[in-house]
């Protein structure tokens, strides 16, 4: 790593919170929010055209897993992009995508293009989600960039809330309803442009690839809106910076052929921390999705009715947003590792409790539980898992762990209605659990990161 950009890190590190950093956070983060608002639709919209259309159960699993099968696809290339042309441009390019194929979907009369539409939506989607974690980790100071990130990802709540109201009024308000969620999905197609217009690139990536004059003037717009002049801070408030390539050009890693990042975040130095980070996201997407994108159904199925049925599920995803303030004060407390896994046990623990649940207060209140613990796990998911990897690597890394999470996303929503057949909830929410236990397990495999500065190599 270069002196200049080992300059500009440890210049971000030392930076209070400010009104940039407030900007790159509500920015990325009303991205966020957009993104959790089309895929919580889906399972509102899934419920009702089952109604409407006369849909099997197989064949709503199938509207769901060919989006996730889009969105591991969109995750794995949103990563390698976002390391070889930059993150904002990844950021805004999915965006566009994903809103504008959401529009489409509320044209379709068939579910033969509603599927291709879906996937399409996964695309953008998918790529999105990690390339922005990336992105606003590489601007927060290192002392709080955990929290920053859970923050990000209590976005999330936002949308997943917005959805929620969406299909509590809008979904069962007429046979179009479902159409109209879909318009209200494509909002994204035009915050594209606001995001490529009003949000800076990453200065740690641009250091990383030699652009070190535009690097520098970002951070230089950073400190003066901190008040601070004269460049480089006071050594006391710089974190001590992990090891780093030692070289003083680009970052040849960043520019190396597509195989030759992969391979290299399976080297002996990260393959540990890969296989980790890559079993915590692949059992929490499968008990995660399997569980949210279904329940709906499994209300309604229950004999609550549609428009009950929505109004139980929009409280249950309120209490999304306790989880995510609490996880974002432990993960600076108790560091990462310690928060991930005691909010996954909370998970199992509400998973099994919302499987034998069968009166109405107990089946909303595990169902709140289990948002909890769920959606603060999640927080500290996409606190930790930028952090593991170098500059040159993080991109292709976070996104190449969340690509793979995706797989169990894809077969989740379709092994779900095989399980409620076999065993009821009480079978299919254990079988979650033991998910949640697995990826608690696997998280003691990551390294812990807090306080420390962003690894530069």
């Amino acid at each position: 790593m270069s002196a200049t950009s080992r300059t500009v890190s440890q210049r971000l590190d030392a930076l209070p919170f400010t009104r940039k950093h407030l900007r790159v956070l509500s920015g990325s983060g009303l991205g966020w929010a957009l993104d959790a608002m089309d895929v919580g639709l889906i399972s509102f919209i899934i419920a009702a055209l089952t109604q409407h259309w006369g849909l099997t159960k197989g064949e709503g699993g199938l509207i769901a897993s060919v989006g996730f099968l889009g969105m591991a696809i969109g995750a794995s290339l949103g990563g390698l992009l976002a390391d070889r042309i930059g993150r904002r441009q990844v950021f805004a390019i999915t965006l566009l995508v994903y809103g504008l194929a959401t529009g489409a979907s509320a044209l379709v009369g068939g579910l033969g293009l509603l599927l291709i539409f879906r996937f399409i939506v996964g695309l953008g989607l998918g790529a999105e989600l990690p390339v922005a974690s990336t992105y606003v980790s590489e601007f927060a100071p290192a002392r709080i960039r955990g929290r920053i990130i859970v923050i990000l990802e209590a976005f999330w709540a936002v949308g997943w809330t917005a959805s929620a109201i969406i299909g509590y009024f809008v979904v069962p308000a007429s046979e179009n309803g479902w159409r109209w969620a879909f318009v209200i999905g494509a909002v994204p197609a035009i915050y594209a442009l606001v995001v490529r217009l009003g949000l800076p690139e990453s200065p740690r990536w641009l250091a990383s690839r030699g652009r070190t004059a535009e690097a520098e003037q970002i951070v230089a717009e950073f400190e003066e809106s901190a008040g601070l002049t004269g460049g480089t801070p006071a050594a006391a408030n710089v974190p001590p910076a992990e090891h780093g390539s030692g070289t003083g050009a680009p970052d040849t890693a960043v520019a190396a052929p597509v195989k030759n990042r992969l391979a290299a975040i399976w080297a002996p130095e990260y393959r540990t921390r890969t296989a980790a980070i890559w079993a915590v996201w692949f059992c929490v997407n499968f008990a995660y999705y399997g569980a949210f994108i279904w329940i709906p159904s499994i209300l309604v199925d229950a004999g609550f009715g549609l428009v009950r049925s929505f109004g139980f599920t929009l409280l249950i995803t309120l209490a999304q947003l306790p989880g995510y303030a609490v996880a974002a004060w432990l993960i600076e407390k108790w560091g990462r590792r310690l928060t991930l896994s005691v909010f996954l046990v909370g998970s199992a623990a509400s998973a099994v409790a919302f499987g034998t649940a069968e009166v109405e207060g107990a089946i909303i209140g595990a169902g709140m539980a289990l948002s909890f613990f769920n959606l603060g796990a999640w927080g500290a998911l996409y606190a930790v898992t930028p952090e593991i990897y170098p500059t040159s690597l993080r991109g292709t890394g976070a996104g190449w762990a969340a690509g793979f999470g995706r797989v169990a996303s894809i077969i989740a929503p379709l092994l779900v209605p095989v399980m409620l057949v076999a065993g009821g909830a009480g079978l299919t929410f254990t079988v979650f659990a033991v998910f949640f236990i697995i990826a608690a397990v696997a998280a003691w495999g990551l390294v812990e990161y807090r306080g420390k500065a962003l690894e530069e190599g």
